[in-house]
């Protein structure tokens, strides 16, 4: 039986930051992990998707600023850009990963990590030999999420891509269905569709991006349209075929889509099914609730926790890796007896995981979001006052591109007169993002905002025009 401080069940980015605080406030940590040590965004999501986004940009970009358009005399370059993909992944290789964990004094450990008791981890390697932990203080559940296949007869034996074959696929396909167009579905299109496919976008909704304001998923859905994607919205999928290892066809009531590989980007489920959650009373494969220190509600005592997916409260890399070190801090701080507060901005406690989350959709255009849109905040019952703005109008955005179309929202609370919410979408704007999380976070009010003078002449200067526009 080993016994270390801190045991991290899952070596994704979300457990590599909560070892890594465990020991930097002087606790011992393992990480323990069945796959690759970097986790799910490094190997399968984050990393390798954007780079399969970042050539085409780069090309579109190009193409939109006459005098750089007639330098573009071809395509991208497909074997280039799955190379540079799989460069960015190191080949599916972890090494370099494991190298920094045990530059950190993180001990890693190889193998299914379950649960058995009260702060007691049963490790199972591949080669079947057992290894028994114990945790002195905490035990952090940080499995993430798998995606979710929808109940739709003949889905699950059509064997679909899902976005893990998605990112690390060799070699481009002729044609590709797509079921799902939130930012998976989107952003894989957008890539696919680029690199030479023939996309078909297939989303129940009636617009994409339902979870974002409306104008931003009828932007996408406009570009990408534009780019060669049959976009079908609002569509009911009631079967699925596929004769061995042949094309798929997918049977909607707006008729009957075959592509040579169909890929089901609609929703995650939580990575629990398998760490052991029934040995302390708790269901297996459940999203598992946590407070604000990520210390698992339904357990007695105050040793287990989960950050990231896991606790479906926010499930983007960076909010993981947020909630991360607030779980490792607050580990740390009653390790040595503290009482930690229930303080919005204490170190010890994620708080904007609430409302304050912020995103970007690596389309074409990027759509850029922080807080909430109009319709959750008057949903939440705060007194909303939203603004919009042209960003075409701005003399930034007719330097960054020829025909530049994007347009910019924010929401303000009139009680308190500050912003609650903002969406950029057009190209760029994700560099825009993070001054607007900033007043949200910060809660800055709407009259100090009129003193943060933007650059001219830059996209920045959208933020002079929406105070314009709100009346300062």
């Amino acid at each position: 039986m080993r016994t270390y401080d801190v045991i991290v069940i899952g070596a994704g980015s979300t457990g590599e930051n909560v070892a890594d605080r465990a020991v930097r406030g002087g606790l011992t940590a393992c990480l323990v992990e069945n796959e690759l040590v970097g986790g799910e965004c490094s190997y399968w999501a984050c990393m390798p998707s954007k780079a399969l986004l970042r050539g085409p940009e780069a090309v579109a970009a190009a193409k939109a600023v006459d005098g750089a358009k007639q330098s573009v005399t071809g395509t991208v370059d497909a074997p280039a850009t799955l190379a540079r993909r799989t460069k960015f992944t190191s080949e599916w290789n972890d090494a370099s990963q494991v190298k920094w964990a045990v530059s950190r004094s993180i001990h890693v450990i190889r193998g299914r990590g379950r649960l058995t008791g009260e702060r007691t981890v049963r490790v199972t390697g591949s080669d079947g030999f057992v290894n028994d932990l114990t945790a002195t203080h905490a035990v952090v559940i940080c499995t993430g999420s798998t995606a979710s296949l929808p109940p739709i007869p003949g889905l699950a034996q059509a064997r679909p891509w899902t976005s893990r074959e998605a990112t690390s696929a060799k070699q481009v396909p002729t044609s590709l269905a797509i079921i799902g167009g939130g930012v998976a579905g989107c952003e894989l299109a957008t890539a696919w569709r680029a690199l030479g496919a023939e996309v078909t976008l297939l989303h129940i909704h009636e617009r994409l991006l339902t979870a974002n304001e409306p104008f931003a998923g009828e932007l996408v859905a406009n570009a990408l349209r534009e780019s060669g994607v049959d976009v079908r919205t609002g569509v009911s999928i009631s079967e699925v075929r596929r004769d061995g290892d042949g094309p798929t066809t997918v049977v909607t009531d707006d008729g009957e889509i075959t592509a040579e590989v169909l890929l089901v980007a609609a929703g995650r489920r939580a990575g629990t099914d398998d760490v052991g959650l029934e040995a302390i009373g708790v269901e297996a494969g459940s999203w598992l609730d946590v407070d604000d220190t990520c210390r698992v509600s339904a357990v007695d005592s105050g040793w287990l926790y989960a950050a990231g997916d896991v606790n479906h409260r926010a499930l983007l890399t960076h909010m993981g890796k947020y909630q991360a070190r607030a779980c490792g801090e607050a580990i740390v701080a009653r390790s040595r007896g503290e009482q930690i507060s229930g303080e919005a901005w204490s170190p010890y406690a994620a708080t904007a995981d609430h409302c304050a989350v912020p995103g970007v959709v690596f389309t074409e255009p990027q759509v850029a979001s922080v807080g909430r849109t109009e319709q959750r905040a008057r949903e939440d019952g705060v007194r909303v006052r939203a603004v919009e703005y042209d960003l075409a109008a701005l003399a930034g955005s007719a330097l960054y591109a020829d025909g530049y179309i994007g347009r910019a929202k924010i929401v303000v609370d009139e009680d308190r007169r500050v912003i609650v919410g903002a969406t950029f979408v057009g190209p760029g704007v994700g560099e825009l993002l993070h001054s607007a999380t900033v007043a949200v976070v910060g809660e800055v009010p709407m009259d100090r905002l009129w003193h943060a003078v933007p650059s001219y002449p830059t996209i920045s200067e959208i933020w002079l025009r929406l105070l314009e526009t709100y009346g300062l």
